[in-house]
């Protein structure tokens, strides 16, 4: 898609506030682009009689007047010019741009996605530290999602981020929409991300406004809902015969009875795996999240699971996880297959029914914690 052509307009006029006792006048340029306008001195005054404001010159064909039309003439195709050159080289004219180019004004020239590229470099050189791969992949999926905008909607391949307005999110906002059919919370989690480099922008001073002023990102609750007793047994009992189902529901399943998060599953080694005060084995791991400690008894079926799958994956990992994508995509394929109508997803697995009422026979004021949003860093006492 082309950038639309901008409307472009240029009157001079004069400040009359700035007026000289000898009634001499500063005349003043305004650049009107899009609707956007700035006003500047071009240093050049007249007399407050010889100026024809229906005109926008110097009426009359004194000498005097011919002069200052000609500087107002030269100006006008000064600015003309540059229009046109700042146009073909960035396919996009500011009238903040073009006032400081006319007047030699040095501008920073800070790059919204040559920024959101270091500080990509900058989370990936903390990946293991205090980033994980999953932030890293949001801030790269939001990159690419940027740059294809600003192609589409502008004709851009990168623009200062002293040029961006609110109009600017708002435009993105309908992008990710219509274009990309985001939904309302992915969209919103897109331009949280962007905010962010924004806000790094404006902590260095690379820019003075805040074009998230007047723009409010919603982000709508969601009810992912849960697996009740009877819908696991039904999980559970199933007949299947397709290999990758059989290792997604026993992946299911593990995560059911510890609540486990997909990433945190997926990283479970056996050195993770260690013996509690009480005697039996532990899930002893933290967060990737959140760097929040984890620490769930291993109950008879998450156990009978480990050991299915003992010494069969590279790494020392517990389970044979396939990507979460894949995950949910079989996991809909075994709720249909079982009759139930939830979505089923590697989160859902988090919020079962019952899941710490399996845990109190095994625990008696014992705390633990699953570094679940929902309850953490409980003592379960038995009833």
């Amino acid at each position: 898609m082309k950038a639309a052509k901008s409307t472009f307009k240029i009157i001079f006029y004069l400040r009359k506030d700035k007026m000289k006792k000898n009634s001499f006048t500063p005349i003043f340029c305004r650049v009107t682009i899009s609707g956007e306008s700035v006003s500047f001195n071009i240093h050049t005054d007249i007399h407050v009689d010889m100026w024809d404001a229906s005109a926008s010159q110097a009426g009359g064909k004194t000498r005097e007047a011919m002069n200052i039309n000609r500087i107002l003439d030269s100006c006008k195709t000064s600015l003309h010019n540059m229009y046109r050159d700042i146009f073909e080289r960035d396919n996009f004219v500011s009238a903040e741009k073009l006032k400081n180019a006319y007047l030699g004004i040095s501008t920073d020239n800070t790059m919204l996605l040559e920024l959101f590229n270091n500080h990509n470099k900058d989370v990936e050189s903390l990946l293991g530290i205090n980033k994980t791969k999953a932030t890293l992949q949001k801030y790269k999926v939001t990159y690419t999602r940027l740059s294809d905008f600003m192609r589409y909607k502008y004709s851009i391949s990168d623009i200062n981020v002293k040029e961006i307005k609110y109009q600017f999110i708002v435009d993105f906002e309908n992008y990710l929409r219509t274009e990309c059919n985001c939904n309302a919370n992915t969209t919103a989690k897109f331009i949280q991300f962007f905010k962010r480099i924004i806000i790094i922008a404006r902590n260095n001073g690379w820019m003075q406004h805040d074009p998230f002023a007047n723009y409010k990102i919603r982000i709508k609750k969601v009810d992912r809902g849960y697996l009740t007793e009877e819908e696991l047994q039904k999980i559970k009992q199933k007949e299947l015969t397709i290999d990758r189902l059989i290792k997604v529901r026993d992946i299911f399943i593990f995560s059911c009875y510890t609540g486990l998060a997909y990433v945190d599953a997926k990283n479970l080694t056996y050195d993770n795996i260690k013996e509690g005060v009480d005697g039996n084995l532990w899930i002893i791991t933290k967060r990737e999240k959140t760097d929040t400690p984890v620490t769930v008894p291993l109950m008879s079926i998450p156990l009978e699971i480990i050991e299915k799958y003992r010494d069969k994956q590279a790494d020392c990992k517990v389970l044979p996880l396939l990507t979460n994508q894949k995950m949910n995509s079989y996991l809909k394929e075994i709720a249909d297959l079982c009759g139930i109508k939830k979505q089923l997803t590697t989160h859902v697995a988090r919020h079962r029914e019952n899941f710490y009422q399996l845990l109190v026979s095994r625990l008696r004021a014992i705390s633990f914690s699953i570094g679940n949003d929902l309850e953490t860093n409980l003592v379960l006492r038995s009833a």
